[in-house]
């Protein structure tokens, strides 16, 4: 009965197996879902600096007539321009990132 006993391990090996293949799994998963992560926050970024980057600037003249007469004009408009300037994030100029790991303060005892 001991020698049955000694030899009846086939149960706990595949056991053993599942726990490492699930491990192993688990760990390639995060670290797959991080890549995931950090790719589409780069893509994200590009976007931002493409939107950034797009010169919004204008500008038209205006046109007038005169009266036939010479006494005035008959009709006119005036021109316009607008002068986008660069705005604080434009084409990577702020860094958005995660914060520098601080040390907690020290405890106060409760009274």
């Amino acid at each position: 009965m001991l020698k049955a006993l000694w030899n009846d391990e086939a149960g706990f090996i595949v056991s053993a197996e599942l726990v490492l293949i699930a491990t192993i799994l688990v760990i390639g998963l995060i670290v797959g879902l991080s890549s995931i992560q950090h790719a589409v926050v780069a893509e994200l970024n590009d976007v931002g600096d493409a939107i950034g980057s797009v010169n919004q600037s204008y500008w038209y003249t205006g046109f007038s007539k005169e009266k036939s007469y010479g006494r005035g004009f008959a009709a006119y408009t005036r021109g316009s321009s607008f002068d986008d300037t660069v705005d604080d994030c434009d084409n990577d100029q702020c860094d958005i990132s995660c914060d520098v790991p601080v040390n907690e303060g020290p405890k106060r005892r409760r009274r």
